[in-house]
């Protein structure tokens, strides 16, 4: 995939690891098994790294998916983590701790409720909503001209046909994730107004 910074196999593992063991007790991820954790969480988030820049808001991170390993692979992403689930938002917070990752901020709420309003680059969404509800939930995080990466499998046509005013379709790129047989496409949506 590109990736090789000192380190990284390591960090995501230390990661994959603290999930595994968090998952037991607080069903965090219905994917039990590390291997295919590794092609369906790691290596899925990882797919849109050459895309990520600058400060981001991952919101209905689930257990910090895909924003801990894009937080991991690049330390000077600024990444704020939203998560509603008070067990998904201790671990986050855990992992964070455990994890040394200076980068990352958590906030347990919604993602309408997260006080940085205009502060981002960019705002990302890993299988949350239609393209429409993710603007509704998380636009207000946007800078103007900040845009959304929404991770989807096949494209979307009819939610990129509906987005709100304010929003234009930029680009959609197809991802190849390794290890995963399924359809991946990241769309990249600009806030305009």
């Amino acid at each position: 995939m590109g990736l090789s910074q000192p380190g990284l196999a390591e960090r995501l593992l230390a990661y994959l690891g603290l999930l595994a063991q968090w998952n037991r007790a607080y069903n965090l991820t219905a994917i039990r098994d590390p291997a295919e954790m590794v092609s369906r969480h790691l290596l899925d988030s990882l797919s849109i790294a050459p895309f990520v820049a600058g400060r981001v808001a991952d919101i209905g991170t689930g257990a910090g998916l895909p924003g801990i390993p894009l937080a991991i692979n690049d330390p000077h992403l600024r990444v704020s983590l939203a998560e509603t689930a008070g067990k998904k938002a201790r671990f986050l917070r855990e992992a964070v701790r455990q994890l040394g990752l200076a980068n990352v901020s958590v906030h347990a709420c919604r993602a309408e409720d997260v006080p940085e309003s205009g502060q981002h680059d960019q705002l990302i969404a890993r299988a949350l909503a239609p393209l429409d509800g993710i603007l509704t939930l998380g636009g207000h995080l946007l800078r103007p001209g900040g845009r959304l990466l929404a991770m989807k499998g096949r494209v979307p046509t009819g939610e990129i046909a509906a987005l709100p005013d304010g929003y234009r379709h930029l680009a959609t790129h197809p991802l190849h994730v390794p290890g995963l047989d399924a359809e991946r496409h990241l769309i990249i949506v600009e806030k305009t107004g």
